[in-house]
């Protein structure tokens, strides 16, 4: 032994005692770590040491490890460090130089970590065995030292060695109060992360993430101090966060904050064990608290008072956070990003970066995302991107690269969150409901940075009934910030949400987002300019929920669209806002005033919100066409919302509409004969032509265009917004969709339409507004449109708002409206004309209201086999038919208000009741080439 001794000291490695002299007598190789350490030992950082077998620290011996060693240990439950009764440790590392030890393969439960073994009392005993190694420990010094242990990462340990027993990460038998232990973090463990059998040694700065048992563990009166934790879990089946068992040895737990992303239960109490927490944080879970035989609520003191067993309690009062252990987690592997950035860090928008847990900007710091960046989320509460007081984020989308943030598997995330100084009601430097992250102070015109072009998709994850992540949640943010153009898609809570603050936004899109599209609450008091919003599903809480004190923000050209009704404004607690700009569409109820919230305290356009039942609001000139860099994408056979510049279909694909599809200014949507278009159903889902833009519609007779409904509903059908002259005025605004339309021009062209049928077309947005088949905004003369087809529709077959357009061989079948109808003063023609009814309870086949404009129709047939009403003339608008068969009607005409007959020329003469009308050439054969 003293020859292997001496040999050993000559190689300069370790001086220590093999276990077994008859395993072959060969010296350690240079990097190996094993046996008894019987001597003071000081590893080299520059060497990586092989851990193999029981290596144990004995009594009266130091062992030193400086900072940046590693130690990778062999697997297997053999294979262990252990300081023994006497024995000391003295682990040296820094914030930039941990010491790291871990296994060789990197599975969890794959060595058995740490152990400390000390002289301090336990309910156990003195001099008692542990469950583990046969090691010895308890004793009757409370102080005991067994040495030092400062920034230390522990990884993979666990090890079972039966169904009874297992190794932790760092395992603590009757350690004492003399001994140090702060700066510690366990990371991928199968068993607890760190245990305490008895003893009184405290412990602070302590991070567990994904520790498959118990992450924090104690047993046998350990009544030490533990502080400043934080445990984080994205595994499934982890046992708890802390299991406490024993005597009421009464231990403090100072800032605990608990993250988990699947669920589970947070704390366990068994056999009238006791703790005290002072500030406590917990997310994501199922169960906060279980107590287990004797015990009871009342051994547990959170924050002074007994833990709350409520099902909707919620414990957000610890501070700490993922950033406090930046030394443990600010490694980027691959392409995923860091639990903690420290300082600058710039992305490489050629890389797709992944968020696997949460993502801290520290103060100081800035995150720089270039244009064209992604970055995949693993889903699941306990994975986000976070900007903390002080520090910065600066996303660089363009309209033509957009950065974009989803999860990996379409399960919500925790999206984007903003940690700002600027006021709230809240209070100063308060805890918000997610991740116990930190924000409020007093500085209103502080920056948290810039963020420009950003998609966010698939964000909302819930943490329990009352918190839940949105999709870019702005805390106390201050008006130096600049946020521009953000989307947010398919979010399972909120699109965006202020907690006070003075931070403003613009060009803000949320489509389908389950709770409340724009959220605020804490006296939030900036602006929104230019939003959009439109829901297709179903279940949806709001467009827009305040709530707060009455800090009166502003937001200006708001336009929600929804095809399946809900509600679009919600004030509570007396809140307050101006809307300047405002257009619904599609809501069953347009305000709801909770509590002591009244109409006056909502001023839209000037006056207090309307809550009649036939309100309308139609002033916001916002469309989704403000939103092409989002939702411009060709994805398969779906026409994309925004067309912003000339696209030409394949008549050999069937293509889709889901949502509002627009041609926008200076683009030209061509459809080819024979093209086939299917939409969804509802409000939400149509195809419109926005002023300055085109559509040419090539169909023929043989391979008319056709355009449908998925499942036989009303949709929106194709609607046309021209330059051309309307009594409405210049630029005004649709009574759908907050499309524009009027203006100087009467002769201008917005395309070509020939050989279309449009089909179960009229989808209803209120008693007062619907789509038609065919709607026609100040379209001006140099538009061309021959043979429409219009076939059971809900509304109207063809609609004329203003304009000089002429219309040439349109056929219209079992409209429920009115087949053509006319208003804002349309001047054109409208020639060769068929109406069919076989329906009962349509309107008229044509109903004509407005100022007296006086358009021309030749070769008008209408005919129908259940009476009826024929035509309808209103508010003295003028007409003159050249050629009228009308064959079947109840009643021929109808003069309402100031009408009368004279202002109805057909064939020369005032309309007549008492005259049969057979005069129209046009026959339903003409429109074979429709049936």
């Amino acid at each position: 032994m003293k020859n292997k001794l001496i040999l050993i000291m000559i190689l300069s490695l370790a001086i220590f005692s093999c276990d077994n002299d008859d395993d072959g007598g060969t010296p350690l190789p240079q990097q190996g770590l094993a046996g008894d350490i019987i001597q003071d030992l000081t590893l080299d950082p520059s060497i990586t040491y092989n851990l193999s077998g029981e290596v144990k620290v004995q009594d009266g011996v130091t062992l030193t490890i400086p900072a940046g060693t590693e130690i990778v240990s062999a697997v297997g439950t053999g294979n262990y460090l252990a300081v023994l009764q006497g024995g000391m440790i003295d682990i040296q590392g820094t914030p930039s130089n941990p010491v790291v030890m871990r296994s060789s393969s990197g599975n969890a439960g794959s060595w058995g970590g740490l152990l400390l073994c000390g002289n301090a009392p336990t309910t156990a005993g003195t001099n008692v065995t542990a469950e583990v190694g046969g090691l010895i420990y308890g004793g009757t010094s409370a102080s005991d030292d067994s040495g030092s242990i400062n920034y230390l990462i522990i990884r993979d340990a666990g090890a079972q060695i039966n169904a009874n027993s297992q190794y932790n990460g760092l395992s603590l038998y009757g350690v004492g109060s003399g001994t140090s232990i702060t700066n510690v973090a366990i990371i991928n463990g199968a068993d607890d992360g760190v245990e305490f059998f008895g003893g009184t040694v405290n412990a602070s700065n302590i991070y567990l993430e994904n520790n498959e048992d118990d992450a924090v563990d104690w047993t046998e009166g350990w009544n030490g101090t533990l502080s400043n934790t934080y445990v984080v879990n994205t595994i499934q089946g982890f046992s708890t966060v802390i299991e406490a068992d024993g005597t009421a040895s009464n231990p403090t737990i100072e800032n605990f904050t608990a993250i988990s992303s699947n669920g589970g239960l947070a704390i366990q109490m068994k056999a009238a064990s006791t703790a005290t927490i002072n500030g406590f944080t917990a997310t994501g879970f199922d169960l906060l608290f279980e107590f287990a035989g004797t015990s009871t609520p009342a051994e547990l003191v959170i924050d002074g008072a007994g833990a709350d067993t409520a099902d909707d309690a919620v414990y957000a009062s610890s501070p700490v956070n993922a950033s406090d252990f930046a030394w443990a987690t600010d490694i980027a592997i691959g392409s995923a990003l860091p639990a903690n950035i420290t300082s600058d860090l710039i992305l490489d928008p050629s890389i797709e970066y992944t968020i696997s847990g949460p993502v801290l900007v520290n103060s100081g710091a800035t995150l720089t995302i270039p244009a064209g960046t992604q970055l995949v989320s693993a889903s699941g509460t306990a994975n986000y991107l976070a900007v903390l007081q002080g520090g910065s984020i600066d996303i660089q989308g363009t309209s033509t690269n957009p950065v974009e943030m989803r999860s990996v598997d379409g399960n919500p995330w925790g999206g984007v969150l903003v940690c700002g100084n600027a006021s709230t009601t809240a209070g100063v430097n308060v805890t918000a409901e997610v991740g116990g992250l930190v924000y409020g102070g007093n500085n209103d015109t502080e920056s948290s940075g810039n963020i420009e072009y950003l998609i966010l998709r698939n964000t909302g994850a819930q943490i329990n009934a009352d918190s839940q992540f949105n999709g870019l949640s702005l805390y106390a943010v201050g008006s130096g910030t600049t946020i521009d153009n953000v989307a947010v898609i398919s979010g399972a809570d909120d699109g965006i949400e202020f907690f006070g603050g003075t931070v403003s936004v613009s060009n803000f899109y949320a489509e389908n987002i389950e709770d409340d599209a724009i959220d605020w609450t804490e006296g939030w008091n900036g602006t929104i300019d230019t939003a959009y919003i439109v829901n297709t599903i179903q279940g949806f809480s709001t467009a827009i929920e305040a709530d707060g004190t009455a800090s009166n923000p502003t937001l200006n050209n708001l336009t929600a669209i929804s095809s399946t009704g809900g509600l679009a404004i919600q004030m509570k607690a007396a809140s307050t806002a101006t809307i300047n700009g405002f257009s619904a569409t599609g809501f069953g109820l347009l305000f709801e005033f909770a509590g002591t919230s009244t109409p006056a305290e909502l001023v839209i356009d000037g006056a207090a919100a309307d809550t009649a039942d036939d309100a309308v609001y139609d002033s916001s000139p916002t469309n989704s066409s403000n939103f092409a860099w989002a939702t411009g994408d060709l994805e398969e056979d779906q026409l994309p919302s925004n067309i912003s510049s000339d696209l030409t279909l394949d008549s050999s694909v069937v293509y889709t509409i889901s949502g509002p599809v627009l041609v926008n200014s200076g683009a030209t949507l061509t459809i080819p004969a024979g093209t086939e278009i299917i939409s969804a159903s509802g409000t939400a889902n149509y195809l419109a032509v926005l002023q300055g833009g085109s559509i040419d519609i090539q169909g023929s007779m043989t391979n008319p265009v056709e355009m449908r409904s998925d499942d036989g509903n009303p949709w929106g059908g194709v609607l046309i917004c021209g330059n051309s002259t309307t009594t409405a005025g210049e630029n005004v605004t649709a009574e759908v969709g907050g499309l524009v339309y009027g203006g100087s021009n009467p002769t201008e062209s917005s395309g070509n339409i020939d050989y279309l049928i449009l089909r179960n077309t009229g989808a209803q947005i209120n008693a007062d507004s619907q789509f038609n088949g065919l709607s026609l905004y100040a379209v001006g003369s140099g538009t061309t449109i021959d043979n429409v087809a219009v076939i059971d529709g809900a509304d109207d077959g063809i609609e004329f708002f203003g304009g000089t357009v002429s219309v040439t061989n349109f056929y219209a079948e079992n409209i429920e409206d009115d087949s053509v109808d006319w208003t804002e003063g349309w001047n054109g023609t409208l020639a060769n004309t068929f109406v069919k009814q076989t329906i009962t309870g349509f309107s008229t086949s044509i109903e004509a209201d407005g100022t007296a404009s006086n358009p021309t129709l030749t070769n008008f047939t209408a005919i129908s086999s259940t009476g009826g009403l024929a035509i309808q003339m209103k508010a003295a608008s003028t007409a003159t038919i050249n050629g009228l068969t009308l064959t079947g009607y109840g009643l021929q005409f109808e003069f309402a208000g100031t009408s009368t007959a004279a202002e109805l020329i057909i064939d020369g003469a005032a309309a007549n009741e008492g005259t049969t009308y057979n005069t129209s050439t046009t026959v339903e054969e003409d429109f074979s080439w429709a049936n």
